[in-house]
């Protein structure tokens, strides 16, 4: 399969797989638990006011300094409209063409990607920015127009990045972002990272046993909002419109407790996949064990053992949501028998 660990290594002159001394630091920052890079596409602009709303949100309308190719920083209200008129945004004649109905998939070429770079909490800020400066002119610098931008604000330090779509210089060429691109981004954002001086890894999360798919960033941010709100006072809540629920996880709810009602087995929807990525992994790992070992890495491939034990077992979402229900069912019942005891203090 694609996530063979194995394949990275070279063969010797007897034939035999060996792992080089960067395979081997990638595995023992895999299997030390490392803290990961994320680097992803968080959307992108398709017309000039769409480009220019990105870049008033992660400005916070002004109050953030966006840092161009150009070198210096830009700040104020007016930031964002002079940066797409710089690019001349204006120019891209994809734009004009007319846009979906709503409910439509909008198929027009985008003039810029939204480029996240991310880290774990407690990593320095000002490292990220500076990983994720090398990280801009790298790729970028002389071919395609960026701005970006340091977020503080949640307890893991990120960087937005916006990239111009078409070639600065030659006409017709665009930037487009494969699976393969951001796998290559990631693995060289975490090396810039460490160049820091903070350790940060770069694997796929199927290598790490993390067989099941992230939510969308939509989804997230929903569910992150309603969590906050739930975390504030009572007296503050009460005086608050509580955000909107996710209607994707609405539905997905309803669909466990309608299985849960009707007792129809229902909730193993894709697990066998799962199972078998699962197995397959393992199995990579095992490999790579054997490996180790014939290099006369032994501890190294008793970690990665460790490592395989410890890796979490398949659930779906679909399993996990119904036993968070069950449990959430068990502790109001168990309140429920506190309250009816003996001695119980009166509400």
């Amino acid at each position: 399969m694609t996530l063979d660990i194995v394949s990275y290594g070279r063969r010797g002159p007897g034939g035999s797989l060996r792992f080089g001394s960067g395979e081997i630091a990638q595995i023992q920052r895999t299997v030390g638990r490392t803290p990961e890079v994320l680097v992803k596409v968080s959307g992108g602009g398709r017309d000039t006011g769409g480009v220019e709303a990105h870049l008033r949100y992660i400005s916070r309308h002004g109050k953030v300094p966006l840092e161009t190719d150009e070198g210096p920083a830009m700040q104020g209200r007016g930031a964002p409209r002079e940066i797409v008129t710089d690019w001349q945004l204006d120019l891209c004649s994809s734009q004009y063409r007319p846009k979906p109905v709503p409910g439509q998939k909008d198929i027009r070429a985008k003039l810029a990607h939204n480029i996240v770079l991310s880290m774990p909490p407690g990593t320095p800020p000002e490292k990220v920015l500076a990983a994720a400066r090398v990280f801009a002119r790298e790729n970028f610098a002389l071919q395609y127009r960026y701005a970006m931008v340091l977020h503080t604000d949640q307890p893991h330090p990120h960087v937005h990045l916006v990239v111009k779509c078409e070639h600065e210089f030659e006409p017709g060429k665009r930037l487009y972002i494969r699976k393969e691109t951001l796998r290559q981004w990631r693995e060289q954002f975490a090396a810039l990272m460490r160049e820091q001086g903070v350790a940060a890894n770069a694997t796929p999360r199927q290598v790490r046993g993390q067989i099941r798919k992230p939510l969308k960033d939509a989804i997230h941010h929903r569910l992150r909002a309603l969590r906050a709100f739930g975390q504030l006072p009572p007296d503050e809540r009460a005086g608050r419109q509580p955000p909107k629920t996710s209607s994707f996880m609405r539905a997905k709810l309803g669909a466990v407790l309608r299985a849960l009602q009707t007792r129809r087995d229902t909730l193993d929807a894709g697990r066998d996949e799962m199972q078998r990525t699962w197995q397959e992994v393992a199995a990579d790992w095992q490999s790579t064990a054997d490996t180790l070992r014939r290099q006369g890495q032994a501890e190294l491939a008793e970690r990665v053992e460790r490592f395989v034990g410890r890796m979490p077992a398949v659930q779906t979402d679909e399993q996990r949501m119904a036993e968070r229900w069950k449990d959430a069912e068990r502790n109001r019942a168990q309140e429920r028998t506190d309250a009816k005891s003996p001695g119980a203090p009166a509400r």
